[in-house]
């Protein structure tokens, strides 16, 4: 199953993530299928790319719930 989730990097004490897509199996830093966007928790800034989520999701992706929050706020569930 391919899932929408956040993949960690930044330096200690300032995350910064990735929102990737990767299959369920696969570790929280592995490989990812494909880069989806970045979140900043510090900062609360978001760079999406709505048209690859978009598809993901209508291939049958599942978001966790921290990306499903992110995504809300950011309104893509209504573009679908």
């Amino acid at each position: 199953m391919i899932k929408i989730r956040l993949k960690k990097y930044g330096r200690k004490g300032q995350p910064c993530y990735r929102i990737v897509a990767t299959d369920s199996r696969t570790k929280r830093n592995g490989v990812a299928i494909e880069e989806l966007g970045f979140y900043n928790p510090m900062t609360d800034e978001t760079h999406l790319k709505f048209q690859n989520i978009i598809a993901r999701l209508k291939q049958g992706a599942q978001p966790t719930e921290t990306v499903q929050h992110i995504l809300t706020k950011a309104k893509v569930f209504e573009q679908i």
